[in-house]
């Protein structure tokens, strides 16, 4: 069986593969120090749970915290006795080219993106990923990654906003009744919801203008559901985008 890992700037995806489809997934909070030993035990439990008795032998990784990818390589080896394939080493191949600035980095989430909406929905895409940061990732028309845009997260402006300013309180992201807030809470629900749809919604335009083509909007991660409830320029909406791309990665990989 195959675990493919997502760990995020907030929380770590484990999904179980059983070379049809995703069986189940576990998140956790990202936290650098968690040792292997840890993992393998919340893990075990939650497999447990689940009824799940199948050996993982294989693990794929993919990780915007390099920190934690030494404590994942010990829990393969310790306790799968494999070698994880790690997204963005020279020995991964992705089976799409990385066309940036030489010497640029990008982080691995953004290019398992690329590889899973490439193989779904073509080329010519602007895939919008709602995590920590609010990104928007460029797929050529041969699927190659050509760049993008970085943004602040929803919920980090919302952080700021309540940490900075200390008369606003911290609140849940939700799409407001009305545009015109009629206390503090529904005017900053209200200024997150559709701060947010007009960025998406200007970002895009702006993308599609430069790239000169008809280009398909993705988009990704927990609040995807939410904001496209506000915006019609978001063609699909794909919440295990991630998943699918660390496992075609893997697959590509195999030999």
């Amino acid at each position: 069986m195959l675990l493919a890992i997502d760990v995020g700037n907030t929380n770590t995806v484990f999904a179980l593969h059983d070379g049809q489809e995703f069986l189940t997934s576990f998140r956790c909070e990202t936290i650098v120090g968690r040792t292997a030993d840890e993992y393998y035990v919340w893990l075990h439990q939650l497999m447990q749970l689940n009824d799940i008795t199948a050996t993982i032998d294989r693990v794929v990784v993919s990780s915007t915290v390099p920190r934690v990818v030494f404590n994942l390589r010990v829990l393969s080896d310790r306790y799968f006795d494999c070698r994880p394939l790690v997204v963005g080493r020279p020995s991964c191949d992705l089976g799409v080219e990385v066309r940036v600035d030489a010497g640029a980095t990008v982080g691995p989430d953004r290019l398992v993106n690329t590889v899973g909406a490439y193989n779904r929905y073509g080329g010519d895409l602007i895939i919008v990923d709602f995590g920590t940061a609010t990104t928007f990732d460029v797929v050529d028309s041969d699927g190659a990654y050509i760049g993008g845009v970085i943004a602040p997260g929803v919920n980090l402006s919302l952080r700021a906003l309540h940490e900075r300013a200390a008369a606003l309180p911290h609140i849940d992201v939700a799409e407001p009744d009305r545009v015109i807030g009629t206390n503090t809470v529904t005017c900053m629900q209200s200024g997150i919801f559709w701060g947010y749809i007009g960025l998406v919604e200007g970002i895009c335009k702006q993308i599609r203008a430069e790239h000169g083509r008809e280009m398909k909007i993705i988009s990704t991660g927990g609040l995807s559901t939410l904001f496209e409830r506000g915006t019609n320029v978001i063609d699909h909406i794909d919440l295990d985008l991630t998943l699918h791309g660390l496992y075609l990665i893997y697959q590509n990989n195999r030999k």
